[in-house]
């Protein structure tokens, strides 16, 4: 019995693709409060609600402090909500929750941020809480000494987790000694900790200099401002340039093999330096990664997932900090085809390197990237968040439309060129987390396989 194949299939035909818009930068009143503190503001109505980001530069910390400075921050992080002189942690809780408002705090290596949404007359309030925050917050010790033993209980669940613990391995191949390499709080570290030391912390680090408080939503930028400078007047501290301790350089040479004796899967991490937002490569890389392996119609997709069928999500990226920038390769596979995956995965880095991608792959990253720019900052919450982001690297609003030119602009052998410099196998570190006498005889087929640092 023969079926019959219709025109009506056509019915189902996607349209074509339309042309990215051309990308404004969004209209910003930039000042500089007499305090140091940076103020971006952004007039978008689209609903009675404004975002607000206060993100605060920490100080670098060096190789020797590296670890206290990373709990500290950890611990101080998530107990800067318990309470001002002024208010307790209930009253905190209602007055912010009075306006509409939820605030969370969250910090790493470079920063310590504070996000809210609040309803537009909700923001002058938001403004003073923040500012009584940053100037007077108590960290009272029985509620510290309880938040204390959580997040020790969170690292200790944390470090359970193969991915957790890959992600750790990658690090320390990468930075060393660096303070990026501390990407999990040691818990021996955190469990000596006292509030009285968060307290000495919070006076010495959380400063207005360095710091950026982003505003976008139904506001007037002028009425915003004043605001603020009111809100901030008694928040000080001295002047001067945060400095960014440079990213030291690592041996790519051979696989870094984390024995997880009995674990039936491999967790696997390659990485390497990259250019920052500020280059005239990143447009480039950041297409080239596209194409590799930074979104499911990559090329790493359709050889480990679709072709091999070894890993359902494997991904690529490229991640921006102050000191520097790097691209990132997480892949988690079963024990068996380790080697296989390692192999395939340096295979398409080297067909990168080595091959021009087709001006189809090119035009299909593209339009994903300038549609992934317009979905992320078409938002109040997206748009905040996202020159909060660039302020930590010095960058302007104006950056926004600058990069979808240079987007539009990259070309084939663009590509190929920044491929062969920061996707080849050769200049990039590959850690493999898994049952070594299972996977290492397999791993010294490909390279030399190294311990851990």
């Amino acid at each position: 019995m023969s079926v019959e194949v219709t025109d009506e299939t056509s019915a189902f035909a996607l349209p074509p693709l339309i042309e990215a818009r051309a990308a404004r930068a969004p209209r910003a009143v930039c000042a500089t409060l007499p305090n140091g503190l940076d103020t971006l503001v952004v007039r978008r109505p689209t609903v009675p609600m404004v975002e607000v980001r206060l993100r605060i530069t920490l100080p670098a910390a060096n190789r020797a402090t590296a670890a206290a400075t990373t709990a500290r921050g950890s611990l101080m992080s998530s107990s800067m909500l318990f309470g001002t002189a002024q208010r307790g942690q209930e009253q905190l809780a209602n007055d912010l929750a009075a306006v509409g408002a939820d605030l969370s705090v969250s910090a790493d290596a470079d920063r310590l941020l504070l996000s809210t949404a609040v309803l537009r007359t909700g923001l002058s309030t938001v403004l003073d809480l923040l500012a009584e925050i940053v100037t007077s917050a108590s960290y009272p010790s029985a509620e510290v000494s309880a938040e204390r033993d959580r997040l020790g209980q969170r690292i200790a669940m944390a470090l359970t987790q193969p991915g957790v613990v890959a992600g750790m391995a990658r690090s320390r191949r990468l930075f060393g000694d660096h303070p990026y390499a501390q990407t999990m709080p040691d818990p021996a570290v955190v469990a000596g900790l006292e509030a009285g030391t968060l307290r000495r912390t919070h006076r010495e680090r959380v400063r207005p200099y360095g710091a950026t408080l982003v505003v976008v939503g139904d506001v007037q930028p002028a009425t915003v401002v004043r605001q603020a400078t009111s809100a901030f007047a008694d928040w000080g501290g001295p002047a001067g340039r945060s400095r960014v301790l440079a990213l030291p350089d690592f041996d790519p040479v051979g696989i870094t093999l984390l024995d997880r004796p009995g674990a039936v899967q491999s967790n696997v991490r390659i990485g390497g330096a990259a250019v920052g937002r500020s280059d005239l490569d990143y447009a480039a890389l950041k297409l080239a990664n596209l194409i590799f392996g930074g979104y499911f119609s990559s090329r790493l997709t359709e050889n480990l997932r679709e072709r091999n069928g070894f890993t359902y999500s494997p991904h690529s990226g490229i991640d921006n900090a102050a000191a520097g920038s790097m691209f990132l390769v997480d892949a988690d596979v079963a024990s068996e085809v380790t080697a296989r995956a390692v192999h395939e995965t340096w295979y398409e880095l080297g067909r990168m390197a080595l091959a021009p991608v087709t001006q189809g792959e090119l035009d299909l990253a593209r339009r994903y990237a300038l549609g992934t720019l317009a979905l992320s900052t078409a938002t109040q919450a997206g748009l905040a968040s996202t020159l909060s982001s660039l302020a930590g690297q010095g960058l302007s609003p104006s950056w926004l439309a600058g990069h979808q030119k240079a987007v539009a602009g990259v070309t084939v052998s663009d590509v190929q060129e920044v491929s062969r410099r920061y996707l080849s196998v050769s200049s990039l570190a590959t850690v493999v987390v898994g049952d070594a006498a299972l996977v290492e005889d397999s791993l010294l087929s490909l390279a030399a396989v190294r311990a851990p640092e």
